[in-house]
């Protein structure tokens, strides 16, 4: 079963605001970089690399920035917002502003002999193994470290938490990583008793792969430092898994490449400027929001002259209606929603 229409519209939605904010900053020429003279003087190591492949060095630097700002928009917000239109999870923190939980002494002390075994290759991760010594119950109760979840995914028989993590951690990341799900199950478990509970690290792709969507586990964590000696290979969800996974459907990842690939093209700004100009046709702007899987303003601007009569009266509608469908790359919801309601009660 493919994605519904409104997790494809959705998912196109953070596209598009993605595009936008990189489209502004992307390096057109490197007049703001023109004097970087220890890059230059250290990139000088590699010019016999660099020939033939980049002429000019204080755009490349310019362009690396640009390239770090895009890994950094995907990790913290692009991939996270995804999962969350695909599963109908949500971020969630669990802390002393927020709710913080227990867990007992018992737990405590399991946990610290699993992360001991592990750093000292007394033992192999084991989920199995592992879950039966920190989803118990005894012991004094006492107050869990704070944690944050990328992905928190509940309904009335389990709980499902996606650490998403970039494809190359920092070195010495996994014993932390580690040591945090395991309180966090144990102190889910501890409030949640009657519920499964069920932790992850999530990583949206296998640069290792010879294809886009592929992925080898084993030799994805074979090149990440420390990861096979504290997590088993069941605690990890790689590439098109995680996204199978997320959405409960199989081919997710290559649906969202392809409705990347529809939006992303040399002439986006182009078409996404003519989507705010108001000179231009409203069948050309169906013809782009159609691309660009926008269903709902569709809907709108195939219903104008309806919904114009039925605004007719109303001054701050009719300036909602003729305010821009995109306002700095993100879809103009209050617009959208008080112009439906409106067409939704005349049907």
């Amino acid at each position: 079963m493919p994605l519904s229409n409104d997790q494809i519209q959705a998912i196109s939605l953070e596209v598009i605001k993605t595009l936008y904010s990189r489209f502004e900053k992307f390096p057109v020429n490197a007049e703001n970089n023109r004097n970087a003279p220890f890059h230059k003087a250290f990139l000088n190591a590699f010019s016999d690399k660099l020939e033939g492949k980049v002429s000019d060095i204080p755009f490349f630097i310019s362009l690396s920035s640009w390239l770090h700002g895009l890994n950094t928009t995907l990790g913290q917000s692009f991939f996270e917002n995804v999962a969350h239109i695909l599963s109908g999870g949500q971020k969630k923190s669990f802390t002393k502003k927020t709710t913080l939980l227990k867990i007992t002494t018992k737990q405590k002390e399991n946990i610290a002999q699993i992360i001991t075994d592990l750093k000292n290759g007394n033992k192999k991760p084991d989920l199995e193994a592992e879950n039966k010594l920190i989803f118990i119950n005894e012991g004094e109760e006492i107050e869990a470290n704070a944690f944050t979840v990328d992905v928190f995914i509940q309904d009335d028989n389990s709980i499902i938490c996606i650490e998403l993590k970039t494809v190359k951690p920092n070195a010495g990341e996994m014993r932390g990583e580690k040591q945090k799900i395991l309180e966090a199950k144990a102190a889910l478990y501890h409030t949640f008793p009657n519920k499964k509970i069920e932790y992850y690290m999530g990583f949206p792709f296998d640069p290792t792969s010879e294809t886009d969507t592929g992925y080898d586990k084993e030799r994805f964590l074979a090149q990440i430092i420390d990861s096979t000696k504290y997590f088993d290979t069941e605690e990890i969800l790689l590439a098109g898994e995680l996204w199978n996974f997320l959405s409960s459907r199989p081919q997710t990842m290559e649906e969202l490449l392809k409705i990347i690939n529809n939006i992303a093209k040399p002439d986006f700004m182009d078409k996404y400027n003519k989507l705010t100009d108001a000179t231009i046709p409203i069948e050309e702007k169906i013809k782009i929001l159609s691309e660009w899987n926008i269903y709902t303003e569709i809907k709108i601007l195939k219903n104008g002259h309806k919904i114009k009569n039925l605004i007719e009266n109303n001054g701050r509608l009719k300036r909602l209606y003729h305010s821009d469908i995109f306002q700095e790359g993100k879809y103009n919801w209050r617009r959208t929603n008080a112009l439906l309601q409106i067409l939704n009660k005349e049907v």
